[in-house]
C-alpha cells in the first residue's frame, strides 16, 4: 500500500473517529513523522526508534504458527484465526484485543447446567497441558512431573463425574 501524501511505501496505518465515522490513514514514515508531531521534526534517533519498531510490527504480522502455518497477517485480513495453537502464537498480540472486545480474557458466560463441575474441569485440564508442554521444552521436569500428575488427577475426576452423571 503506497502513502496517501506521497510514492513510498506505506508503513504507518492509522484509525481516526471523528464524528463517529472512522477515517483511515496510510502513511509513509516522514508524513507519519509530520501527521503525528505537527511537522515539528524528530531527531534521527526517534526516525531510527520509529523505523525499527515499524520493521519489527512487519516482521511480527507474518510469524507463522507451527501448527497450521497461519500468520498474524492471515488473521488480520480474515479476522479467524487457523488453529488453537494459533491463541499461545500470538497471544500478546491477541490479548489486548480479546480484552478489549469481551472485558476479561477468561470466559465467564453460562455452561450447560448438566455437565456440573466437567464444563469447569475441562478448561483447566487444557491450562495445564499447555503449562506441561511449556514446562518439558525448558526441561523444567519436576514442574512437569507435578503438572502431569494433576492432569491425571483431574482427569480422573471428570471420567468419575461422568460415571455418576449416566448412573442418575
Amino acid at each position: 500500500m503506497k502513502c496517501q501524501k506521497c510514492d513510498k511505501i506505506a508503513i504507518i496505518h492509522i484509525t481516526e473517529m471523528i464524528d463517529a465515522t472512522p477515517r483511515e490513514l496510510h502513511l509513509c514514515l516522514e508524513h507519519a513523522n509530520e501527521y503525528l508531531h505537527g511537522g515539528k521534526g524528530l531527531d534521527d534517533v526517534d526516525v531510527a526508534s520509529l523505523q525499527d519498531t515499524a520493521d519489527e510490527l512487519v516482521n511480527d504480522d507474518f510469524q507463522l504458527c507451527p501448527y497450521c502455518a497461519h500468520s498474524f497477517q492471515d488473521f488480520r485480513k480474515t479476522g479467524k484465526l487457523g488453529c488453537g495453537g494459533d491463541y499461545r502464537i500470538f497471544f500478546e498480540r491477541l490479548e489486548p484485543l480479546i480484552f478489549g472486545i469481551h472485558g476479561a480474557l477468561e470466559h465467564g458466560g453460562k455452561r450447560p447446567k448438566r455437565l456440573g463441575e466437567v464444563a469447569k474441569i475441562g478448561p483447566s485440564i487444557v491450562r495445564l497441558r499447555y503449562d506441561l508442554q511449556d514446562a518439558v521444552e525448558v526441561e523444567d521436569y519436576e514442574r512437569a512431573a507435578m503438572l502431569r500428575d494433576r492432569i491425571t488427577t483431574l482427569e480422573e475426576d471428570v471420567e468419575r463425574q461422568k460415571a455418576a452423571a449416566q448412573c442418575e
